[in-house]
């Protein structure tokens, strides 16, 4: 039985408190931790729900790109695959009082709203999808290219259809 959290959510913007992200984060990184066999209980997640001007200057920083996105990661280490298209090595787990950290997310409330509206599907769909999107990244994979990509998006579809979400590529 797992006593802490696997992802330590800060909410920056207090919408994310009142929507309740903590709880969708937690659910969504933990299925895809177990799709992936690995234990939660061994790992540690640190997330940030906070606003599009906030993302903006992370994205800019981080990534050059001047301009708000829906949600980046920051992986604890490297853990790409060395092979276009292979499977990360799964990191080792740390003990349930000293877990491994997987890394850092961040998440933005307008983009993440006005996309679910534009998709039209629930923002609790699309926020389960971005946060199991951004844990596989913790964990090495990738879609720069189109072989990392399938690789990628078949995983998230699976541990979406294993929650029961509908397909976000089709």
């Amino acid at each position: 039985m797992q006593d802490r959290s696997l992802v330590d959510t800060l909410a920056e913007d207090p919408r994310w408190d009142a929507f309740g992200l903590h709880d969708i984060a937690e659910g969504a990184a933990t299925a895809a931790l177990s799709h992936l066999g690995l234990a939660p209980d061994g790992f540690e997640i640190s997330l940030m729900g906070c606003d599009d001007a906030r993302i903006a200057v992370l994205n800019t920083e981080f990534r050059g790109k001047p301009k708000p996105t829906n949600v980046l990661s920051w992986p604890s280490e490297d853990r790409m695959a060395e092979d276009e298209g292979g499977t990360p090595e799964p990191p080792e787990p740390g003990e349930e009082d000293d877990p491994e950290s997987l890394g850092d997310i961040a998440i933005a409330w307008e983009t993440c709203e006005r996309e679910a509206a534009q998709q039209k599907k629930p923002m609790k769909d699309h926020v389960t999808h971005l946060v199991i999107h951004a844990t596989l990244h913790l964990m090495g994979y990738d879609h720069e290219t189109e072989a990392d990509a399938e690789l990628m998006e078949g995983i998230e579809i699976a541990i979406l259809g294993g929650l029961g979400l509908a397909n976000p590529y089709e």
